[in-house]
């Protein structure tokens, strides 16, 4: 009987979450796929352009390195670099432009002291935690019967959706501030801002799927525990 549920359970949360995560990132890959490989009329690669940004807020201190993959960009606080992937460091595409805007949105984050991301950075022990932990526990407390068990279960899970919950403003604030750094600055024409601005938006998208996915595991989870409970 158990597992007969926990099938149907998979089923009405997990499933839909699953295919809202797997669109998301066929869309991203697809979107950065068509401005990847459409050349913007300054020349700018990724590097110059994330450099550019970085300068003109009074960054300098932040390096810009090269890391292999694609799509693998990301802002180190602790280092103070940005870590630019191979589709994106040399490429003088919209894409990459768009991209590396964004990793340097989060530096300036870091900068303003913008207090999501120092929140998000700040629980990230914890939420790791919750994430590692949350469903063995929850898992016992379903064999053994253990409403506790599922109670620090589901605990422990809503500390890791809370990080998906923090994460969802922080890359929203930091697209935003990448679109408004490369029209203010003329680094891309008008009709090239609008696919930097598709390629963002596809990648904001993959967090608001994570979310949802996050969303699902914990409705599931007090689904299972309210059934325990009428047992």
């Amino acid at each position: 009987m158990l597992w007969g549920f926990v099938d149907v359970t998979y089923l009405v949360f997990l499933l839909p979450a699953a295919l809202i995560a797997l669109w998301a990132q066929v869309n991203l890959k697809s979107t950065y796929a068509k401005y990847g490989q459409m050349f913007n009329r300054e020349g700018l690669t990724g590097a110059q352009a994330a450099r550019m940004i970085l300068d003109r807020n009074g960054l300098q201190h932040i390096r810009i390195e090269r890391v292999s993959g694609n799509l693998t960009d990301h802002y180190s606080p602790k280092e103070n670099v940005i870590r630019l992937s191979d589709s994106t460091y040399n490429a003088a595409t919209i894409g990459a432009v768009g991209v590396a805007a964004h990793e340097t949105g989060h530096a300036i984050q870091y900068d303003v002291g913008y207090f999501p991301i120092r929140l998000r950075n700040g629980i990230i022990p914890l939420c790791q935690i919750g994430s590692q932990l949350s469903w063995p526990l929850f898992l016992l407390g379903l064999i053994f019967q253990q409403g506790i068990l599922l109670d620090i279960g589901i605990v422990l899970f809503c500390l890791a959706t809370l990080f998906q919950i923090i994460t969802l403003p922080v890359e929203f604030n930091a697209s935003r501030r990448a679109m408004e750094t490369l029209e203010e600055g003329s680094m891309l024409a008008q009709d090239e801002l609008k696919g930097a601005r598709k390629v963002l938006t596809a990648a904001a998208m993959t967090y608001v799927a994570a979310l949802v996915t996050a969303l699902a595991h914990l409705l599931r989870m007090l689904v299972l525990r309210n059934r325990n409970d009428n047992r």
